[in-house]
């Protein structure tokens, strides 16, 4: 018999690693997000229970209660804190109220201590605005008894059709010898999924900007005419620089000492993977996210694509919310790798325990098979 992973999401936004932790074998207990869209996308697409609320206020052991739960079930605790406050792309001081939030997700950990806990963020975290916070929460977590397993992944590694770089931090609570291991990369540079790859057989949205009446969240986004010019001048992968002075936005102009980045008013390749996906990706003037070959930005469910949310998955509000939620979320096929590998650690924890503590039932065969099940990584159809 399957040993029973209860996991819980916090900071959870539309969903993106309760999608990819219930795909990997997980059963999310419950979730909660402070914004009120992203938990009606949640509710929407889920159908656990979700709660609109702030970590800071919520007393964590009776909504396990409500649940159904006990805080004894609970393997996994799960989220991604807001990380504007680490990115090395913010401008200003280093101080932020939202990097406080890393402790808030320690102080869930403390209160519930489950088997193992996984905190996602931006790479800024091990950098100079973020590593004395990561150095806080790992001496913090080795003092509960738990072992800090960290690392970068890049979605593109594990079939996301985006270069994706993001830090993982995986706390086991040691008993023992060490058993989690993150996730090898699934797929080799050489075969990443291309953004052709990702968004075929998706039609293109109508004209006249209305949604598509068969696919969600795929509506054209309205722009100006010196807009759809500009981009009109952009190849593929490339960006402002290809604009016409003459037509180029005051701080591109030459000489001038706000030169952006180098990607914004940028187009995607159809060959290559896209950059990152941020919460601004629905227009083109904040990143390469102008369509390939049409002379607009990528809709909203282009956005899901290149995140590897299913198209079946419907988000809710409007649409700048949609593509924060879309652009904050963990891709749900590299959360799917990362739970599997929780999971197997735990499983094995599970079936060292039943023979050092009790007999098993099991016949050693089937111990075995238990402790090396490592099942494949599934795609999503779309």
């Amino acid at each position: 018999m399957k040993t029973r992973a209860i996991a819980i999401d916090v900071f959870c936004g539309a969903g993106g690693l309760s999608l990819g932790l219930c795909k990997s074998g997980f059963e999310v207990g419950f979730a909660i997000d402070i914004n009120r869209y992203g938990v009606e996308t949640y509710g929407k697409n889920f159908s656990h229970p979700v709660m609109c609320g702030d970590v800071r206020q919520v007393n964590f052991r009776k909504l396990i209660s409500e649940a159904g739960l006990s805080v004894e079930e609970i393997v996994l605790l799960a989220g991604g804190p807001p990380c504007q406050g680490f990115s090395i792309q913010r401008r200003g001081p280093d101080s932020d109220l939202r990097n406080n939030l890393v402790f808030e997700f320690l102080r869930l950990v403390r209160d519930i201590q489950p088997r193992f806990f996984l905190l996602e963020n931006v790479p800024g975290l091990k950098n100079v605005r973020g590593k004395d916070y990561l150095h806080q929460l790992i001496g913090a977590a080795t003092k509960l008894g738990y072992h800090c397993h960290t690392q970068i992944l890049n979605a593109a590694d594990f079939g996301v059709a985006q270069i994706r770089k993001r830090l993982f931090v995986v706390g086991e609570r040691t008993q023992g010898s060490l058993l989690f291991e993150f996730p090898k990369p699934l797929v080799r540079q050489a075969n990443w999924i291309t953004v052709r790859k990702a968004l075929k057989g998706l039609p293109s949205p109508p004209d006249d900007y209305t949604p598509h009446p068969l696919v969600f969240n795929h509506q054209k986004s309205r722009m100006s005419k010196l807009n759809i010019k500009r981009i009109s001048y952009v190849p593929q992968g490339c960006g402002w620089e290809h604009i016409p002075k003459s037509l180029r936005v005051p701080c591109h102009e030459p000489g001038s000492d706000r030169i952006g980045h180098r990607y914004v008013y940028g187009r995607l390749s159809w060959q290559d993977p896209a950059g990152t996906i941020t919460a601004r990706f629905d227009s083109f003037t904040r990143g390469k996210f102008a369509h390939p070959s049409e002379d607009r930005s990528i809709t909203l469910r282009e956005g899901a694509r290149l995140q590897s949310f299913p198209d079946d998955f419907d988000f809710v509000g409007p649409k700048e919310e949609i593509a924060a939620q879309i652009g904050n979320a963990v891709p749900p096929l590299l959360a799917e790798a990362i739970g599997r590998a929780i999971l197997i650690a735990y499983e094995k924890a599970e079936g060292k325990f039943r023979r050092e503590v009790r007999p098993s039932t099991r016949s050693s065969q089937e111990t075995v098979a238990v402790m090396l099940r490592q099942p494949k990584l599934s795609g999503y159809e779309g």
